[in-house]
């Protein structure tokens, strides 16, 4: 086991058996300290915070915070600011999964679309999960698996064999069986043969081979896989996100996707993507400074003619 491991593991112990309040003060105060260390990075978060607003804005969408920040740089780099925070409480839910396993989610999580979630699981039939970068990932996953007593879901793999196998072991204790990216297309399709759900996360175009689909009124890479699998399989396709409120407490929200049973292969997939885009909207339009994807590169326009990260350029 490496010393990273040994750390993660540590923390991961920690962080399970501490005060869930004082410890999300601490990520706090990380987060804040990852804002003012990351200048090119709060750049980024900056330009893809300031898209979504505007359109939110123009759209007559969002909370009057988020309208404010359409408008008014302060408030937008309050918005940044915020999106650090929820970022750093991201990987203390990370350290956190294991002492989540057994818990009751329904204690923690409101529902905010139960006539949508009462119909996924109504059927009683294998369903597709979609997620975002968004608020409380590892939640979605667990409340899944303890609906439908487990689902598969695909992972990246990562350097550290060590962290890997840690990350398997947590999320298999809660249900969820990770798969890597390779074979992940032909994991899903076997799992939904079978009658297992599936999850996998559709907002971050990973290996270069996505769909421009408009999203917040500018074309956005989004990965096929999703879309895809929908189509191949015929299973029912949902996107899911759930954010939080206050500490410990989380409001959960699934849309469903039409995927039209007629037409080209081609078609499908577009009208699959299309639908996608817009649930990824309205999920995102309830708390956009939860959207940790607004670190990465999303929308090709806002990225070109820009140095690199890290350059001095990009940190200005």
């Amino acid at each position: 086991m490496t010393i990273r491991t040994r750390g993660l593991v540590a923390a991961s112990w920690l962080a399970c058996h501490l005060p869930e309040g004082p410890l999300t003060s601490l990520a706090d105060l990380a987060g804040e300290a990852w804002y003012r260390l990351a200048p090119a990075r709060a750049a980024q978060a900056r330009r893809n915070l300031s898209r979504v607003c505007i359109a939110l804005d123009a759209s007559d969408r969002g909370s009057a915070v988020v309208r404010a920040a359409a408008r008014d740089p302060r408030a937008l780099e309050r918005l940044v600011r915020a999106a650090f925070r929820h970022g750093a409480r991201y990987y203390l839910e990370v350290a956190r999964t294991p002492a989540l396993v057994g818990h009751d989610l329904d204690e923690r999580m409101a529902i905010e679309t139960p006539d949508v979630v009462a119909g996924a699981f109504a059927a009683g039939r294998p369903v597709i999960f979609v997620g975002l970068h968004f608020g409380a990932i590892e939640l979605p996953a667990l409340y899944l698996a303890a609906r439908v007593g487990g689902a598969v879901a695909p992972m990246e793999t990562v350097d550290d064999a060590g962290l890997q196998d840690w990350f398997v072991r947590t999320r298999g204790a809660a249900g969820v069986r990770i798969v890597g990216l390779r074979e992940a297309r032909r994991e899903l399709l076997a799992a939904l043969r079978d009658g297992t759900s599936v999850g996998l996360v559709g907002d971050r175009d990973l290996t270069g081979g996505g769909l421009p689909v408009t999203l917040f009124g500018a074309p956005a890479n989004l990965p096929l896989g999703p879309a895809m699998l929908a189509v191949e399989s015929g299973a029912p396709l949902y996107v899911v996100g759930v954010r939080r409120t206050r500490v410990g407490r989380y409001v959960g929200r699934l849309d469903h996707v039409d995927v039209p049973a007629e037409g080209s292969r081609r078609d499908r997939v577009t009208a699959a993507m299309t639908g996608l885009a817009a649930a990824f909207e309205r999920i995102v339009a309830t708390a956009p400074e939860q959207w940790w994807a607004v670190f990465f590169p999303i929308w090709p326009d806002l990225e070109a003619g820009r140095a690199p990260a890290g350059t001095a350029e990009a940190a200005t």
